[in-house]
């Protein structure tokens, strides 16, 4: 089985980071409770260099901050769109963007729940176990506009979930009880300045 598939097709091999951060700049990760967060995104309607000039930041952004996956709202752009770069459970690695994202609905009958840990970038420092089913299928568009299908299981099916639900307006601490919602909440205060301290070290670093 190929090891790496870009934009859901297979190819022998690809760099580490994704080619689109070099071309980026970093921008700011909004964290919970700002409300690009809370609301559901924008369709995109445009397709050209604007959006692929923001494909390219998110990328490295996402990479600043240690990500798998990265929605536009995370850094304040209200659009449908997010970027992933992200093992599966067999460590197949899975590179892209998806414009528009819709989540196939699945059958209950024929999905099975994992429930496991999962972080955002949006809420630095907490880790939760959060149920998701063990595979998804998103459909949307590329950067030029044509229809692209990704599926993913394991790990890599959570990480198109997660960031689905971004672009809905929602994030994992919905999905969790009030109890559960408290304890990341708690686990965000304590780790957050080491989080930033992080990434601005990685950002530092950019420039070197």
């Amino acid at each position: 089985m190929p090891r790496v598939f870009v934009q859901g097709s297979p190819v022998d091999s690809h760099p580490r980071p994704a080619p689109d951060a070099r071309r980026g700049s970093v921008r700011r990760v909004t964290e919970v409770g700002e409300g690009v967060l809370h609301r559901p995104c924008r369709d995109v309607t445009e397709f050209g260099p604007d959006l692929a000039a923001l494909i390219d930041d998110m990328f490295l952004t996402m990479y600043i901050a240690d990500g798998a996956g990265l929605a536009a709202n995370q850094v304040g752009v209200d659009l449908r769109l997010f970027v992933y770069d992200c093992l599966d459970d067999d460590g197949v690695r899975h590179v892209g963007h998806i414009v528009n994202p819709v989540l196939d609905p699945l059958d209950p009958a024929g999905r099975r729940l994992l429930d496991e840990g999962e972080g955002c970038l949006s809420v630095p420092g907490a880790v939760m176990d959060v149920p998701r089913p063990d595979r998804a299928v998103v459909r949307g568009l590329d950067k030029h506009g044509d229809p692209l299908v990704i599926e993913g299981t394991g790990y890599f099916a959570r990480c198109l979930a997660h960031e689905t639900d971004h672009v809905d307006g929602q994030v994992y601490l919905d999905r969790l009880s009030q109890r559960d919602r408290r304890e990341a909440l708690r686990q965000m205060a304590a780790r957050r300045d080491e989080v930033f301290a992080r990434r601005a070290a990685k950002t530092a670093a950019l420039g070197d």
